[in-house]
């Protein structure tokens, strides 16, 4: 373990020296929570109040979701990933004695962690300053322990998918094929668009159970107060579950992958 907690200092180091992308990014977090926030207000003023969130509830789901979008993003984030895969340097990485999976989703996670540290706290004091209904609701001592463990359970998932799709560049010439279908088929199951209680009760029950929720809609729901009690602990124990299929499902085909694998060069 300690191979892998050097790997994330170092990669957490490396992520918090860009103050200026950092400063862009969080007036541009700012103003889309914003417009989001203005575009549910006047769905729920058309909508009559019948819907499974109340205003104040998705206020403070879009902006949490806006302060830790980074966390939870599962496409991009990992170049030097995808460039150690292109120009044959993971040859490299192969003779390191750690295992190649291992290595990636500890990447993983820094390269989603580092950021969100230097951005998240500028956007919650900002949206904590608002006037009402647009405010962040501060959660209760429970409701606030719940999330912070939802959230580093979709941090890992988001990972062990991110893996995933690194994977299929070994069976690909370009990634950019499977970053397109990625990130529109996660960014809507996952409640990035649209917050799942939006949904069709239908379409709803089926999603909530996929493992893209997981990556993001259940903390959210959980800050917001959509989600508590049992219903809360349950999805935190699809949480697990996903996780665990998901790492054992990168394990299994990163291995079945690297016994394929050419490097020519020298």
């Amino acid at each position: 373990m300690k191979s892998y907690l050097s790997l994330f200092r170092i990669r957490m180091i490396n992520g918090l020296q860009y103050r200026a992308v950092a400063l862009g990014a969080i007036l541009t977090r700012f103003c889309w929570a914003f417009m989001e926030i203005l575009a549910f207000l006047a769905l729920h003023r058309s909508g009559g109040g019948s819907f499974a969130m109340t205003f104040s509830q998705t206020a403070s789901y879009i902006w949490i979701q806006q302060a830790f979008i980074l966390m939870y993003n599962v496409i991009d984030g990992d170049p030097e990933i995808e460039a150690s895969i292109n120009d044959g340097s993971v040859a490299y990485e192969l003779v390191r004695p750690m295992s190649l999976y291992g290595n990636w989703f500890t990447q993983c996670l820094a390269n989603r962690f580092a950021p969100t540290a230097i951005n998240c706290l500028p956007v919650l004091v900002i949206a904590l300053c608002m006037p009402e209904p647009y405010r962040l609701r501060v959660p209760g001592a429970a409701d606030a322990a719940l999330f912070l463990v939802s959230t580093a359970l979709a941090l890992a998932v988001s990972g062990a998918i991110a893996v995933l799709m690194h994977i299929t560049m070994f069976y690909t010439t370009s990634q950019r094929g499977v970053k397109i279908i990625g990130r529109a088929v996660v960014g809507f199951f996952a409640g990035s668009l649209i917050p799942l209680p939006y949904f069709p009760e239908g379409l709803r029950r089926v999603v909530q159970f996929l493992p893209f929720a997981a990556t993001q809609s259940t903390p959210l729901l959980i800050y917001s107060g959509s989600l508590a009690g049992r219903d809360a602990v349950c999805a935190m124990g699809l949480q697990v579950f996903w996780l665990a299929v998901l790492a054992g499902m990168g394990c299994w085909v990163m291995g079945k992958t690297l016994k394929r694998v050419v490097v020519q060069g020298g």
